[in-house]
């Protein structure tokens, strides 16, 4: 019988739920039942979820998928940023007559996004930088280095491609859905559909 009471008291102090009533002088009523001299309360119970234990391999594999999701979570503003910046100059140049100013606008915004995003973007990771070059690609149907050329021209293009392979990443990267950036797709994916949820970056 002691040990009847110390589990309603239990019950009564840690768990709170449709089946008791608090009484006006602070205790609590529960339903409950008498089983062979015994009362028994009856309280409802949020369920539990119960995991398997995973194996070394499975815990490998899962630590590196939270890794690459935290990754592409990172990424992802950056790269819609891009698609949304490049259809703006696209719409930009479209109304704007003659190569040199179309070059000077370009060089006004490059410096404008520079200003705001530089710092940010220095913070990436290598991996991360490497998944932005992907999604970029994505984002936009062309390579960083495709925008690079067309924007500031081959010379730009080969410099920063340049550097870019001297921290192991290729502007020429492209995004390949159904092959080696399946994974990736699938976390895309599940932020479009609001699964995951990311912060986006505006200008």
């Amino acid at each position: 019988m002691r040990y009847t009471l110390f589990l309603i008291l239990f019950f009564l102090i840690s768990i709170q739920s449709e089946a008791q009533i608090k009484t006006p002088d602070g205790r609590y009523k529960v339903l409950a039942k008498v089983e062979n001299g015994d009362t028994i309360p009856l309280i409802n119970l949020a369920p539990a979820e119960i995991f398997a234990s995973l194996s070394p391999m499975a815990a490998a594999n899962m630590k590196a998928y939270l890794k690459l999701r935290r990754d592409v979570l990172r990424a992802y503003p950056y790269a819609r940023l891009a698609a949304t910046q490049l259809k703006f100059i696209n719409d930009s140049v479209a109304h704007i007559s003659g190569e040199r100013q179309k070059k000077k606008f370009i060089k006004k915004l490059e410096k404008e996004l520079k200003n705001q995003f530089e710092r940010d973007l220095k913070k990436l990771t290598v991996t991360q930088g490497r998944i932005l070059i992907k999604l970029i690609d994505r984002e936009t149907g062309s390579t960083s280095y495709a925008l690079v050329k067309e924007l500031r021209g081959s010379l730009q293009a080969f410099f920063w491609q340049g550097l870019s392979r001297l921290f192991g990443s290729n502007l020429k990267s492209e995004f390949d859905a159904q092959g080696e950036d399946a994974l990736i797709e699938s976390i895309v994916q599940q932020i479009e559909r609001g699964e995951l949820q990311f912060q986006m970056v505006n200008r």
